[in-house]
């Protein structure tokens, strides 16, 4: 694995697009900084983040369009798929070298709570927990971006479909809202659901026996909870997909200034999850 981290580390700055990374975060971050703290006087660095936040639907799409797409194209990855290292690790070199690209320009970002503590009164552990944040958060992006590099050959597909991905990402809150609440429309939007959930693992792991059982299980518990009790299916659905927005975690970091557990919680488990996705994409075009 540490061949593979070298290996596309190597490959972000020889093509400049880790420079170039680097460079629109410090400038758009520091914008915000130069804002908010320096001529605003605001003492929390947080706030310059969370105005930053939406950036990451333009950066993360350029960081990750190449990461798997450009093996396909170039046909190099049929020499990773038979080198003597699991699939997981491939992924997982790629993933901490694209993270520790998005991590540079973090890192140098963390003078400047200290540059607004010399002037005066400054929150350091506030601002350095919303910085862990964005960090996981921009880990979550990047896990997706991955996927769904891992599923074209393109690297401008790739690139737009992460930053439609990552538009519903943000507005997700937004669309959370749209959805049916009653109980008959929650049952149906659950069905379709877990039907287009048994669909898509089907497509990324052509395993009928997972998606199969997968269906079966859902459907069974569906249909146990609305003989036991209809009623618990009102609101059922937003209510579930709003406990998967990223943002409302992130900003109770940034603007509350609480650290959320459970966002951590979330981010890495959205990271593990899109992760061994992106895994059995691999696995399935390595056998087919």
């Amino acid at each position: 694995m540490s061949a593979i981290y070298k290996r596309e580390l190597r490959a972000y700055y020889h093509s400049m697009i880790g420079w170039v990374f680097t460079a629109a975060m410090l400038i758009l971050v520091g914008i915000y900084f130069m804002a908010f703290n320096m001529y605003q006087g605001y003492v929390y660095f947080s706030y310059a983040l969370s105005s930053a936040s939406n950036m990451l639907m333009l950066l993360v799409p350029v960081l990750t369009m190449r990461s798997m797409s450009e093996e396909r194209a170039s046909r190099t990855d049929q020499l990773l798929l038979t080198a003597p290292v699991s699939v997981g690790s491939i992924v997982l070199g790629k993933f901490l070298a694209t993270l520790t690209v998005f991590a540079v320009p973090m890192i140098l970002l963390c003078i400047c709570p200290l540059i607004i503590r010399s002037n005066g009164s400054a929150a350091l552990l506030a601002d350095y927990c919303t910085m862990l944040a964005f960090l996981l958060l921009g880990g979550v992006l990047i896990a997706l971006g991955m996927l769904i590099s891992s599923l074209t050959e393109s690297q401008l597909i790739a690139a737009v479909a992460t930053f439609a991905a990552l538009l519903v990402v943000f507005l997700w809150d937004g669309l959370v809202s749209f959805l049916p609440d009653s109980a008959s429309g929650s049952l149906m939007s659950m069905t379709v659901l877990l039907g287009l959930v048994c669909l898509g693992l089907q497509a990324l792991s052509n395993n009928w026996k997972i998606s199969c059982g997968i269906a079966a299980a859902g459907g069974a518990a569906l249909a146990g909870v609305w003989f036991y009790d209809s009623t618990l299916f009102e609101n059922l659905l937003p209510n579930t997909l709003a406990k998967f927005s990223l943002l409302p975690h992130f900003q109770a970091f940034a603007s509350d200034h609480v650290f959320d557990l459970s966002g951590v919680i979330l981010y890495i488990s959205l990271t593990a999850l899109l992760l061994f996705l992106s895994v059995q994409v691999i696995q399935k075009r390595r056998w087919s």
